[in-house]
């Protein structure tokens, strides 16, 4: 969880992995949709959106942005950015949720 910031009712099931630190050591960057945010952090977590459920053992990336009402399969690993209410099956297959679904 370290350096991360979690919404409301945001939900991590067991085993789940928050990495905030890039292996190289480099600084870290945010992109949501397509702009690229350069944090000037050496350290920094995922930021999730309110009411998102991730999966048990899933690993978060440093710089990983999930947002509103999103469900993240378990066992996943997340970079980057989830668009809201999606649920991200597993990298590259992301689907919009049904209406009935984000209520």
């Amino acid at each position: 969880m370290g350096d991360s910031v979690l919404g409301y009712k945001a939900h991590m099931g067991a085993g789940c992995i928050t990495s905030n630190v890039k292996s190289d050591k480099t600084p870290i960057s945010v992109t949501v949709e397509s702009k690229r945010i350069d944090t000037e952090l050496r350290k920094f977590g995922t930021i999730l959106g309110d009411n998102v459920e991730v999966g048990s053992n899933t690993v978060l990336n440093p710089g990983s942005v999930v947002g509103r009402n999103v469900i993240i399969y378990p066992l996943s690993m997340v970079r980057k950015f989830i668009p809201q209410n999606s649920i991200y099956k597993k990298q590259g297959e992301v689907v919009e949720k049904r209406e009935s679904l984000c209520e």
